[in-house]
């Protein structure tokens, strides 16, 4: 795949990265060009009528050995940058202290060039107060057995390298320390982008499990029990018989019907066949109890009118609580057993309640999903009233009542904190 066009070639390792790969050979290089500044400097008077000139005596064979291993120390500079200045402002004392009214070779710039290299790798207090005892150090020196006066250029220009040598330095560190600050921030970036889409992606097959969970338990235990009552009185009524099955064809529909819907939340927006049927809420929720009533469970069923115009998440998490709700007690309540459910709506919250008597058996622990028969292992039917309330800062309260049977509570604010997402 072609790369995308940023405007600029990208550099070329082979031709402008090399000396990240090789630095020992990189300073190797920069120690010889500094030894021939040097020498170049040692042999060339500026200091005379018409411009510079050739001196007429060649630098000292001591002050080229001075040089020599003054240069020679700079290809360490990186590995040991406090080592190198150390050695090099020696040596270019020593030749300025021995080299006195002679021709002598800048030895100086070394100790110019090691400086540099540790403003670059260390803090700016080490720079700054080591910098300031070699320029010092150096300078004084050059005053002291250097050319008379003592205020001559030559002895002021070793300060003022040393100075810039040090600001340049800290220059570089700082720009590298920026530069690797904007690095870190892309990369700590990309990373939390990369967790968010991760995290989107785990919360989004969450909530398809609820849904698939909600639709598929509330549907197959209206089918379960309806072919159980056709099995049981298909030789002694089959009218009625034939009317169970007629519920269990409508709720197998009604099932289909709602897998479709939800796997069509999975389609691209841009896909013509996806299905655009609103998502179901508290103004089709006496359907969802006639089905309950046609399978034996009988519900009283209590709305105010208020309950109508919520919004759209609220009305979609107010409906499943409903529906898991009533599912479960028509699977763990057994025969016999009535259902309330209650709905209030205030300003600020909507409380769903569905209680049920326990008539048809004795109490059995809850915690159980609707889909789960009996069957080892837990279901996830009441984990997934919690985590549809959780979305919209609610909560949901269960357990046994003191006179017998079940209740489930939720309260789901009407204005959530944060933006709010159709829950699945």
């Amino acid at each position: 795949m072609t790369p995308p066009d940023t405007g600029r070639e990208a550099p070329r390792p082979g031709r402008f990265q090399w000396y990240r790969t090789h630095p020992l050979v990189f300073d190797a290089v920069v120690a010889v060009c500094a030894l021939a500044a040097i020498l170049c400097g040692s042999v060339v008077n500026r200091h005379v009528p018409g411009g510079p000139r050739l001196a007429a005596h060649p630098p000292e064979p001591a002050a080229v050995v001075l040089a020599v291993l003054a240069c020679a120390a700079l290809v360490l500079r990186r590995r040991a940058p406090r080592t190198v200045l150390a050695v090099t402002a020696a040596l270019a004392l020593v030749e300025l202290v021995t080299e006195a009214g002679h021709s002598r070779a800048p030895v100086a710039g070394a100790a110019v060039l090691a400086l540099f290299t540790l403003a670059a790798r260390t803090d700016r207090p080490t720079t700054w107060r080591i910098g300031a005892l070699t320029a010092v150090g150096l300078t004084a020196a050059a005053m002291l057995y250097g050319p008379r006066p003592w205020y001559v250029q030559e002895n002021v220009a070793i300060f003022a390298w040393m100075g810039m040598a040090a600001a340049t330095g800290d220059a570089v560190r700082s720009r590298r320390a920026y530069i690797d600050a904007i690095r870190e921030r892309a990369e700590r970036a990309e990373r939390t982008r990369e967790e968010e889409a991760r995290r989107r992606v785990a919360e989004e097959r969450m909530r398809i499990a609820r849904d698939l969970h909600d639709v598929v338990a509330h549907h197959i235990a209206l089918v379960n029990v309806q072919a159980g009552v056709a099995s049981h009185v298909m030789d002694t009524r089959p009218d009625q018989a034939k009317q169970a099955l007629a519920h269990v064809r409508e709720a197998s529909r009604s099932a289909l019907g709602e897998l479709r819907a939800t796997v069509g939340l999975l389609r691209q927006s841009d896909d013509p066949t996806a299905p655009t049927e609103p998502a179901p809420g508290l103004g089709v929720l006496d359907h969802l109890v006639d089905g309950f009533v046609r399978a034996g469970l009988p519900v009283d069923l209590q709305v105010p009118p208020s309950a109508q115009g919520l919004p759209a998440s609220v009305d979609l998490t107010a409906y499943r609580i409903v529906q898991e709700a009533l599912t479960n007690v028509r699977k763990h309540a057994g025969d016999g057993a009535r259902a309330v459910v209650r709905i209030v709506r205030s300003e600020a919250t909507l409380t769903v309640t569905v209680l049920d008597d326990g008539a048809g058996r004795p109490p059995v622990p809850r915690g159980r999903g609707a889909a789960d028969d009996g069957e080892p292992g837990g279901g996830h039917g009441l984990i997934g009233m919690r985590e549809r309330a959780q979305a919209l800062r609610g909560t949901v309260v269960t357990g046994a009542r003191p006179s017998g049977g079940f209740q489930v509570r939720a309260t789901l604010p009407l204005q959530p904190a944060r933006t709010e997402e159709t829950p699945l």
